[in-house]
């Protein structure tokens, strides 16, 4: 059986991003992009499916308009994985499982061996995949970081979690100590896609077209994982294959300065193309609010507002209306506000 990762390159996947990546917002991110991308269901816990807790339950579910889907879970007892694993595969029966062994917060790093915080424990990060691998017939990936405070750490960590027989890693090109501050560092996962014989995904600083591409360059990565790049703007996929990027054999060095300094005239050019169209944005926000509000509960969107503060971010003389839209509870209330937009 064909497995999820093995599509036409680049791979493209919408990130795991908590408390974002939920199923309103995969089903719009699959309207307005297509299918040519693997959507990542925002991370779970292990012991909370072990024990049946139903907000985790509802959390796995998604319509099989969704798919290709993995679910991603996180924990530090490899037994409990395993189970898991194996509730999420009987249950729901997703494309694939996902581990998480790169979120920075610290209840999650800190109070407890998960996430990050296995990057220290390379020997149970290892036991995990083994015991999941074990468990499941589903491809199982990993999810991680460039390393706990040094960013050389992902070198020897990567091989070990290739040869406990990991499918595919995706690396987020920051620390656990930057969390989500400075640059990603591309380069340092380019040195890990050129050891490692299973497929590698780069994640961070990927947000349009423009650092697809470069990224693909630098790191010669089999794909990409884009997070930030997609709130605000569920058609990013389709905008990065639109582009025609082709995964590059071989490592380019980067530019002096960052990408963002060298390829922002050229990005906030496409910005401004994809949203020159305000109604059309306005009908993806207001489907979008309508998913929402259907999924959790009816008449309250005030969990959406976080969603609107990205759809309008950039954009000049928003002022005003951003601060309407961070006290909108009903659905009436943003769509008046929105007509009442596009009439200036």
């Amino acid at each position: 059986m064909k497995k999820w990762f093995e599509t036409k390159k680049p791979i493209l996947i919408l990130a795991p991003m908590a408390d974002y990546t939920d199923g309103p917002f995969g089903h719009i991110c699959r309207k307005y992009s297509g299918k040519e991308f693997i959507i990542f269901k925002e991370m779970v816990s292990s012991e909370a499916l072990f024990r049946g807790n139903e907000k985790t339950l509802k959390m796995c579910k998604f319509d099989k308009t969704e798919k290709p889907l993995v679910i991603q879970i996180f924990g530090d007892k490899p037994e409990v994985m395993a189970k898991a694993a194996q509730i999420i595969e009987a249950k729901f029966k997703p494309d694939g499982i996902d581990l998480n062994m790169g979120c920075p917060v610290p209840k999650i790093a800190q109070k407890t061996a998960a996430g990050a915080a296995l990057m220290k424990n390379p020997t149970l990060a290892a036991e995990i995949v083994k015991s999941v691998k074990k468990a499941v017939k589903l491809p199982v990936s990993v999810k991680t970081r460039l390393g706990w405070s040094n960013p050389e750490e992902i070198i020897k960590f990567a091989v070990i979690l290739e040869k406990a027989g990991a499918d595919l890693i995706t690396i987020h090109g920051r620390t656990k100590t930057q969390g989500y501050s400075g640059t990603a560092d591309w380069e340092a996962i380019a040195k890990v896609k050129k050891i490692l014989k299973i497929p590698v995904i780069a994640n961070g600083d990927v947000v349009d077209c423009v650092s697809a591409k470069k990224c693909l360059e630098i790191t010669g990565a089999d794909g990409l994982m884009i997070g930030r790049g997609a709130l605000g703007k569920p058609w990013v996929f389709q905008e990065v294959k639109s582009r025609k990027l082709k995964v590059e054999s071989g490592v380019i060095a980067r530019p002096e300065g960052s990408w963002q300094s060298h390829y922002l005239q050229e990005s906030m050019g496409l910005l401004r193309s994809a949203r020159n169209d305000n109604d059309k944005i306005i009908k993806i926000i207001l489907k979008h609010a309508r998913l929402h509000e259907k999924y959790y509960k009816q008449g309250n969107l005030i969990t959406f507002r976080k969603h609107l503060a990205f759809y309008f971010k950039g954009i000049p003389g928003m002022k005003e209306v951003r601060v309407k839209l961070m006290q909108i509870k009903e659905y009436e209330e943003l769509e008046k506000i929105l007509k009442e937009y596009l009439k200036k």
